[in-house]
């Protein structure tokens, strides 16, 4: 069962984009969050000569999930040091050491193991790390200690944007049929290019990364794919069975009841050149009688 906890923050400079001190209540350990930015103002406080687990987080070029590298070490310091010259990806470091020194070379490379163990598990994120560490030998006593340090962590992680290490949450999607008389939006009409519409939306029953406005969730039952040039028309529909959190922001993945079925193909017609750069909102009745893509959004 869940328990309610309390977190604290502090901004030694005032600037919460750059350097946060996380502080957990009735927790022997301490959290700190820099970034990439505020490393050289920060990286000489005393907290980073000592043992400790960090992770690099941020986003590679034209990928959705965010990439992480999950490292430790006896002085983080020297290890972010190395990583700010030969890592481009990251935007922020998130490093986690013992407040009264209680962490040995063994706990921190358990930690290690643990989160990248979870990470990969989770699968919501790309990881930087080439190798996976064996996990190492503790004590029964010793792996109960650390296992409740690393609950810390996971409990402090979501509340500095990191998600990654979350199950994602799937929304079951009613199979009760929309409200016609209220109108509803319950159709994602969503932009796919050949590639990605034959391997996803068709090889795989699903679409992702779509960003959908937390108001709109509740609604959507179907998903239409638009073929972009030189297709050109919304040609296959598929009913949505779940949403769930895809990455680390606020997109989503949308999983199929069953394989997409052919529809129209519903052309481009006379509509606004643009119409359909990014998802748009229709109703199931349009997407079943449209001849044209206008007949969907007038």
């Amino acid at each position: 069962m869940s328990k309610p906890y309390t977190i604290r923050l502090f901004v030694p400079d005032g600037d919460p984009s750059t350097f946060k001190i996380i502080d957990k209540m009735n927790w022997t350990g301490t959290g700190l969050e820099i970034s990439r930015e505020g490393w050289a103002k920060h990286k000489n406080r005393n907290e980073f000569e000592q043992a400790g687990i960090y992770i690099l987080f941020g986003y590679q070029e034209g990928d959705d999930l965010p990439t992480l590298y999950i490292g430790q070490g006896d002085g983080v310091r020297k290890r972010i040091e190395s990583h700010e010259k030969n890592k481009e990806f990251w935007d922020k470091a998130l490093v986690f050491v013992s407040s009264n020194g209680g962490l040995n070379r063994a706990h921190i490379t358990w930690l290690e193991w643990a989160l990248i163990q979870k990470a990969q598990n989770i699968g919501r994120c790309r990881l930087d790390n080439s190798a996976t560490p064996n996990e190492p030998i503790l004590t029964e006593s010793e792996k109960a200690d650390t296992q409740e340090f690393l609950n810390e962590i996971l409990s402090i992680l979501p509340l500095v944007e990191v998600k990654v290490f979350e199950k994602a949450k799937k929304i079951k999607v009613s199979s009760q049929p929309s409200d016609i008389k209220r109108n509803i939006l319950d159709t994602i009409i969503v932009p796919a290019q050949e590639d990605g519409f034959k391997d996803v939306f068709i090889g795989e029953n699903c679409w992702y990364a779509i960003r959908i406005g937390g108001g709109k969730l509740k609604d959507i039952k179907y998903i239409a794919a638009y073929q972009t040039a030189p297709i050109s028309a919304v040609t296959h529909f598929a009913e949505v069975e779940s949403i769930e959190p895809y990455g680390d922001g606020e997109k989503y993945k949308l999983n199929f009841v069953s394989s997409a079925k052919a529809i129209g193909p519903i052309k481009y017609g006379r509509a606004k050149q643009g119409i359909l750069q990014s998802p748009r909102y229709t109703s199931y009745d349009k997407l079943q009688s449209a001849q044209e893509l206008m007949d969907l959004f007038d």
